[in-house]
């Protein structure tokens, strides 16, 4: 079996699964971008969403000084290309992880291109939470630490749980495109010892893995979103 495929895929096979160009060298590097980015990203765009619902005109904690302030960082942030971005802020990654290359030094950047588009998606998610059970909430004495736990995230949760598994699949294809410029990960692997070195197989088996991670993403946040939905009826 390993010498039909050798024959069929020999650069696929060349690289092997371990050391430093390996395929689960890759993988790991993808998965360890995506994870640590979906988790700073996420927390910041998090806060940024629901400081954008709060203190909206008629939010919980109206104040619209700090609207405007969240709402233009994070469209101007969203508005920046990534690969601009990328190149932008390598002095701050220099001093943040003492690189500007490879997996750790892409976190700097694919946190901060990720937290806009999250916080407009949790925006929307909780946005849609029904205000009578806000007010209903709040009739009862609720404070805004409630409001938001209890109230917003805990009755958007089905949503929030669908727009962060669209969040991690724009991650996913983020992390290939930082790896191609040299941040390693599936998507250098695709571009490095595929596509620059004319091996079509190498592109398309890196092509493939990373259509099956989003496969595998969306998979799960479908169950996820699908149980949390059914727990709340």
């Amino acid at each position: 079996m390993m010498s039909g495929l050798a024959h069929l895929m020999p650069n696929v096979v060349h690289l092997g699964w371990f050391g430093q160009n390996g395929w689960l060298t890759s993988i790991g590097q993808t998965l360890y971008m995506t994870f640590w980015a979906a988790l700073f990203g996420g927390l910041v765009g998090l806060i940024f969403g629901v400081g954008l619902v709060i203190f909206d005109k008629n939010g919980i904690a109206e104040n619209r000084v700090l609207f405007n302030i969240f709402d233009k960082i994070v469209s101007i942030v969203r508005a920046v290309p990534f690969v601009i971005l990328l190149a932008f802020i390598a002095p701050v990654t220099q001093a943040i992880v003492g690189t500007q290359i490879g997996p750790t030094a892409a976190l700097v950047s694919l946190s901060l291109c990720v937290f806009p588009f999250y916080a407009r998606q949790v925006q929307a998610a909780i946005s849609s939470v029904d205000k009578g059970k806000i007010e209903a909430a709040q009739s009862l004495g609720a404070t805004v630490p409630d409001l938001i736990f209890d109230v917003y995230l805990r009755e958007a949760s089905s949503e929030l749980i669908r727009v962060t598994t669209v969040t991690l699949i724009s991650l996913i294809g983020l992390t290939a495109m930082a790896g191609a410029i040299g941040a390693g990960g599936l998507g250098n692997t695709a571009i490095a010892y595929g596509y620059n070195q004319f091996s079509n197989d190498v592109t398309l088996v890196a092509t493939l893995l990373v259509l099956i991670l989003v496969v595998l993403v969306q998979l799960t946040g479908d169950v996820l979103a699908k149980a949390t939905s059914h727990s709340h009826r």
